[in-house]
């Protein structure tokens, strides 16, 4: 509700500027770039899954797509909290220390990911999916970031913890219509 509010004032200054159409249509062209961007940004997730389920031939090329791209994105997500501890000016010294230190992590675990035998790397990913999510619940109460980026994020890391698990699950003899 604080986020709400902050957002509702700015809004009110710029009534008072007279630019409240302009400066309203270039919040909502902010904060739906990011939207478009990150469901795009899913098709990496999806479209290998859906082919685990029929492409027999061709499994392990879907598998090392899937652990490879959420391996990248794991990545990405940690790399987030690097530059919100550099630009996040209101963070507390002890929260800016925090948020650097945590950005290094998921890239670590990523290529831990990719070193060990898939099945494992996919759980390890989808569990520090779910651990990024938390730490950026933690910064999101912390810090004064858009109302749009919690739930964006929620929405992603579900798809791609969803996605990175089905894999698991498919091939630990949960075949759906797979020869063997």
């Amino acid at each position: 509700m604080h986020r709400q509010h902050r957002e509702d004032c700015r809004i009110n200054v710029d009534i008072c500027e007279n630019n409240f159409k302009i400066k309203n249509m270039t919040k909502h062209y902010l904060s739906s770039m990011p939207k478009l961007l990150g469901y795009f940004g899913l098709l990496p997730f999806i479209i290998p899954t859906v082919f685990l389920f029929f492409d027999y031939n061709h499994l392990d090329m879907w598998r090392h797509f899937l652990l490879s791209y959420g391996a990248v994105i794991l990545s990405f997500v940690g790399a987030l909290h690097w530059s919100f501890a550099m630009l996040l000016h209101e963070l507390p010294i002890n929260k800016q220390r925090s948020s650097f230190l945590w950005s290094v992590v998921p890239s670590l675990i990523a290529w831990i990911s990719l070193s060990i035998p898939k099945n494992y790397g996919f759980v390890l990913l989808a569990v520090f999916f779910a651990v990024a999510l938390v730490r950026d619940r933690q910064l999101y109460n912390h810090a004064e970031l858009p109302s749009w980026y919690m739930p964006l994020r929620r929405n992603l890391t579900v798809v791609a913890m969803t996605c990175l698990l089905i894999a698991v699950y498919l091939s630990n003899g949960s075949k759906i219509g797979y020869h063997i």
